[in-house]
C-alpha cells in the first residue's frame, strides 16, 4: 500500500490554465470586525505581560551546580537555619520584651506630659526598628543629610516591601501613610505606630481616601508632628521598576523630599509579593538569609515650579528617584495589581467570541 507521501500531486500533471482560479478577495468591514476581538486580546496580553513584570519575584541564579559547590551550599543552609535563625529570633524576642516593658508604662503613665511621652515613644519605635534590622543582619547605607522634623514638608519614596518603613524608621521616626493590615501587623499599627502619628487607610474605601487627604493637610502644618512619609506608588514593586506615583502627596503645597531605596539582591530579594506570602513568611525569608543589603539616598527637597502642574511635579520627582536607584519607569497604575479581572469575566468574553466565530462559519 502506498503511503500518503507517495501519492501523486495532480497539480503537477495538469496545465495551470485548467486549474480553477479564485479571484482575490479584499478585506471588508465585516472581516475586520471578525478579527478585531483577536487583536484586542493579543494587545491586552502584551500589556498584561509588561505590567506583571513589575510584580514578579526574581529568583537568584543557582550557584550550587556542581559537586564542589553543593557541599558548601549545604553547609550554608545549616548555618543559616540552624545557627543564625535561632539567634535572630532570640534577638527579636528580647527586643520586643524590652520594648513593651518600656512602651506601655510610658504610654499610660505620662498622659499629662505629651511632649515628653512623644519623645520617648519615638525613641522606642526607632529602637525597635533597629532590632528588626539587626534580625536580618541588615547592612544599610544612608546617603545625604539626615531628615529633619519641620512643618510643610513631606517625604516620598519608592516601595518594595513593608521593611522600607522599618529601614527608614530606625533613622527617624516618620509618620507613615499605610494600608490597614490584619493580624499582628494590625495590632502594632493600632497600639504602637499611632503614637508616632501614622495614618491608616483602606484602599477600597473611597470615603476613607477623603478623610486621609484631610489628615495629611493637617499633619504637614503642625511643627511638632513627626516627618510625614508617603509611598506614592501605593503598592510594593520588585525594586526593578517604578509604577505611576499618586499625585496626592504633591498637592499639599509643601516641600517634597524624595527618598530612593535600592536593595542589593546578592543575598536575598527584599521584594514582598503580598499575593503569594504573608508578611510573617516574608520576614522569615529575610531572617534565614545571610543579610539584607540596602542603599538609601535622601535627595534634595523639591518644590512646585511656576506654571508646573501637579502631575508634571509628580513625574519630575519620580524621575529623580528612578535615576538615583536605577529603576525603570513604567506607566501602569499599581492599584491594578489589586483589581484584576475575575476568571468569570475572562470566560464570558471567550464564550462570546467563540459564538461569533461559529456564527460566521455557518454563514460562509
Amino acid at each position: 500500500m502506498a503511503s500518503s507521501l507517495d501519492a501523486p500531486n495532480l497539480d503537477d500533471y495538469l496545465p495551470t490554465d485548467s486549474l480553477p482560479q479564485e479571484p482575490p478577495r479584499s478585506l471588508n468591514l465585516r472581516d475586520l470586525l471578525d478579527i478585531s476581538p483577536v487583536l484586542t486580546e493579543a494587545a491586552g496580553a502584551i500589556v498584561d505581560d509588561s505590567f506583571t513584570r513589575c510584580f514578579k519575584s526574581n529568583s537568584p541564579e543557582p550557584w550550587n551546580w556542581n559537586i564542589y559547590l553543593f557541599p558548601l551550599w549545604c553547609f550554608g543552609v545549616v548555618v543559616r537555619y540552624g545557627l543564625l535563625f535561632p539567634l535572630r529570633v532570640l534577638t527579636l524576642g528580647l527586643g520586643w520584651m524590652v520594648f513593651f516593658a518600656a512602651f506601655f508604662p510610658v504610654h499610660f503613665l505620662l498622659k499629662g506630659q505629651n511632649k515628653l511621652r512623644s519623645k520617648i515613644e519615638r525613641k522606642l519605635v526607632e529602637m525597635m526598628c533597629s532590632v528588626f534590622v539587626a534580625s536580618w543582619t541588615g547592612v544599610i547605607k544612608y546617603h545625604g543629610p539626615r531628615p529633619s522634623s519641620r512643618p510643610y514638608q513631606v517625604f516620598v519614596a519608592n516601595h518594595t516591601s513593608m521593611i522600607d518603613f522599618i529601614i527608614l524608621e530606625q533613622m527617624t521616626a516618620f509618620a507613615v501613610i499605610m494600608q490597614k493590615h490584619p493580624g499582628w501587623v494590625g495590632f502594632i499599627q493600632k497600639t504602637i505606630l499611632e503614637s508616632v502619628g501614622c495614618i491608616w487607610f483602606n484602599r477600597n474605601d473611597l470615603k476613607d481616601r477623603e478623610v486621609v487627604g484631610r489628615k495629611l493637610r493637617d499633619h504637614v502644618q503642625r511643627p511638632d508632628n513627626n516627618p510625614l512619609l508617603i509611598f506614592p506608588e501605593g503598592t510594593c514593586v520588585n525594586n526593578q521598576y517604578t509604577v505611576m506615583f499618586k499625585k496626592g502627596a504633591f498637592e499639599l503645597g509643601c516641600a517634597v523630599c524624595p527618598i530612593a531605596i535600592k536593595y542589593n539582591k546578592i543575598f536575598v530579594d527584599a521584594f514582598w509579593n503580598s499575593k503569594k506570602q504573608s508578611f510573617t513568611m516574608h520576614l522569615g525569608r529575610l531572617m534565614t538569609s545571610w543579610a539584607v543589603v540596602c542603599d538609601v539616598w535622601f535627595l534634595e527637597p523639591q518644590y512646585l515650579r511656576e506654571g508646573e502642574t501637579s502631575i508634571a511635579f509628580t513625574e519630575r520627582v519620580r524621575d529623580m528617584i528612578a535615576a538615583r536607584a536605577g529603576l525603570k519607569k513604567v506607566l501602569w497604575d499599581g492599584y491594578l495589581k489589586h483589581n484584576r479581572p475575575s476568571p468569570k469575566h475572562t470566560e464570558e468574553k471567550q464564550r462570546i467570541f467563540a459564538e461569533s466565530v461559529l456564527k460566521r462559519l455557518e454563514e460562509s
